[in-house]
């Protein structure tokens, strides 16, 4: 069986509000063992409409609609539903007084409008909305079944948990489950990690194997289907396994684990404190080490002049002046650390390549020093950037460094 969501409304098209509710029901048919195959967004068209829910119940078994069942001209909804699946749009009477019942309570009068949230496709089984007033709706045939719910999130969650997913399970038998294991890698590329596990990733298989990227860190997700979460986890083991051995110690976290959590832990066995130094960072190292540390991080410096980063230097028993390279992010590691009296010194120095306005990969050159006792260990990563997600990357390379020093990886 596979499924698939259409949520409906402009607002979604012009950008006015964001699509959660797709993200959130994805999760949930996952959790239950539902293959969803594609979701898509169309607006309050009944020509685009009617294009795209007869263009899903073609090749869906389930459609879930979300949005368009509500009072307004505008919500096409239950007429589109009823002319791809051959009905006309009649009144179900016990909706109707229901809504009567709850708008007299409120001391409101119903008005021609509102009446139109008790019309539905005709043989339609009617699900009860308990937290609004429009009623979500099932429409079979022998193709499979539309289900049509409204588009705000509190009721259409309520819906998909009380009401859809018991039916859909049992109409179509769903008795398998989806188990994940998310292995997060640090200092490796996506086109790095897909050339060392790419035999991995096929199509259809099970377990399937995929890669998602985000700065400074990949995720490879390892999805099996099977009748019981235990069987599920013996298809992942071997797997998991050989991604293991082949990736090394650059897996540095499992499932809801962070790069933070995990340095944070290594922090607080080793009973170390944490001072930081940053300059194009603009404070993302010294967010990703108060995330870590807690109380252990005592001290973070932003930095953004040559004559403050040489009082700071001079303040902390270095000499300057320094050259942009390795040698001055050492020298300022090992200066916080001696002003701080932390027992773990780190600084991020960046240079960016010219004046540039992107937002990732600005072109430039970052040096990572780490200063515990034993030495200090340093890192280029061959950008720099203002942007969020360079400065993102920036932070995970200092994290990255900070564990491996720690595990005498480094």
């Amino acid at each position: 069986m596979n499924a698939e969501i259409v949520a409906i409304g402009s607002e979604l098209l012009l950008g006015q509000i964001v699509d959660t509710n797709s993200a959130w029901i994805a999760q949930r048919f996952a959790d239950n063992g539902i293959d969803l195959h594609y979701v898509d967004t169309v607006g309050d068209s009944r020509t685009r409409m009617l294009d795209t829910l007869t263009r899903a119940h073609g090749r869906s078994q389930v459609v879930i609609t979300t949005g368009g069942i509500g009072p307004t001209r505008d919500d096409l909804t239950r007429e589109i539903v009823a002319e791809v699946m051959g009905r006309k749009v009649v009144v179900d009477e016990e909706s109707l007084r229901e809504l009567e019942e709850r708008f007299r309570k409120r001391g409101f009068i119903l008005t021609k409008n509102n009446e139109r949230q008790a019309e539905v496709p005709d043989g339609a089984r009617i699900i009860r909305n308990p937290n609004g007033t429009a009623p979500a709706f099932i429409v079979e045939d022998d193709r499979g079944v539309i289900i049509s719910l409204p588009g705000v999130p509190f009721e259409m969650k309520w819906l998909i948990d009380n009401e859809v997913l018991p039916y859909i399970k049992e109409k179509f038998n769903v008795t398998d489950v989806i188990q994940y294991r998310v292995l997060k890698v640090a200092d490796l590329g996506e086109s790095n990690v897909d050339h060392l596990i790419g035999h991995l990733i096929t199509d259809d298989s099970n377990p399937g194997v995929g890669t998602m990227a985000h700065p400074g860190q990949v995720d490879v997700r390892i999805a099996a289907r099977a009748s019981s979460a235990q069987e599920a986890e013996g298809l992942i083991g071997p797997v998991e396994e050989e991604a293991r051995r082949l990736l090394g110690d650059s897996v540095f976290a499992t499932d809801d684990q962070t790069l933070e959590s995990v340095v944070g832990g290594l922090i607080a066995d080793r009973g170390l404190t944490v001072a930081t130094y940053e300059d194009l960072a603009g404070g993302a190292i010294a967010d990703a080490f108060q995330n870590a540390a807690g109380t252990a991080f005592v001290e973070g410096n932003i930095v953004n002049t040559n004559e403050a980063l040489e009082r700071l230097a001079s303040a902390g028993g270095e000499t300057p002046p320094f050259a942009d390279g390795p040698d001055r992010a050492a020298a300022l590691s090992r200066a916080v650390r001696a002003i701080s009296g932390a027992t773990l010194g780190v600084a991020v120095h960046a240079v960016e390549e010219g004046d540039q306005r992107t937002e990732n990969l600005g072109r430039g050159e970052t040096y990572i020093a780490v200063t515990v006792d034993g030495g200090t260990h340093t890192r280029h990563v061959r950008s720099a950037g203002r942007g969020v997600p360079d400065r993102r990357r920036a932070a995970m390379s200092c994290l990255g460094l900070v564990r491996r020093v720690l595990l005498g990886l480094d």
